[in-house]
């Protein structure tokens, strides 16, 4: 359920800090807003997410799986659209339980040539062999989390919410002052995970006073449910 969309020629730099923090976002080549999402046969609110990377502090759960990975190789380059992501994001796609696109390149390029955006891509790699990516796009002040993926076999390692580790301390490092990994939703508890990096360092979009609202105590009408199957997501 968009609510609107924007076909930009370019989106880099302070033009995406501008656009995010408006609580737009990427989808292909272009950048959208909505407030609401369809799911299972209900309609969701969706509270656009970002954490204030100043006020970020990881604890136990965090710093635990940081050292528990540790045995990976992370790598953090330009995206380029390779036959191995495509491999690795077509077994995790099969192992999945919601919908997603088919490929990275229709995520990400939807059948256009040229990237819009600058677009960085973490590789995890066991060995030599690669068993997660993540990919974000990177503003001036700011970055967006797009897409991560992993090899199922690698899922007690939570590599969903270690990738997200790994773009926070990259934006740590560059100076970012925000991350934005997308949205939740009220009354849907599976897009909770992203909470995982710093609860109190996490702020939400107020649409309707378009403001950023700190999430704990938040009077806005959303309901997250901390439990152990989010704890343990990968």
């Amino acid at each position: 359920m968009i609510k609107a969309i924007h076909f930009p020629l370019e989106m880099v730099g302070h033009e995406l800090d501008e656009y995010l923090a408006k609580g737009w976002f990427r989808m292909g080549q272009t950048i959208f807003t909505t407030d609401f999402i369809p799911v299972e046969g209900k309609i969701h609110p969706v509270f656009w997410l970002r954490f204030d990377i100043r006020k970020v502090k990881f604890g136990k759960k965090q710093k635990r799986l940081l050292a528990t990975n540790k045995e990976f190789t992370v790598a953090i380059q330009h995206f380029r659209l390779t036959d191995e992501l495509e491999a690795l994001y077509s077994i995790y796609q099969a192992n999945i339980d919601f919908e997603t696109s088919p490929s990275v390149e229709s995520n990400l390029l939807d059948g256009d040539i040229a990237n819009i955006y600058d677009t960085q891509l973490i590789t995890v790699r066991d060995k030599g062999r690669l068993i997660a990516a993540g990919i974000f796009d990177n503003g001036f002040n700011s970055m967006a989390g797009i897409l991560n993926f992993y090899h199922p076999e690698y899922k007690s390692k939570s590599p969903g919410k270690y990738l997200m580790l790994l773009k926070i301390n990259y934006a740590i490092e560059t100076g970012k002052h925000y991350y934005y990994p997308g949205y939740i939703a009220g009354g849907f508890s599976k897009f909770d995970y992203k909470l995982f990096p710093d609860v109190n360092a996490a702020e939400l979009y107020d649409s309707v006073r378009e403001q950023w609202v700190p999430f704990p105590g938040s009077s806005l009408p959303v309901t997250i449910s901390f439990n152990n199957d989010i704890e343990n997501a990968g």
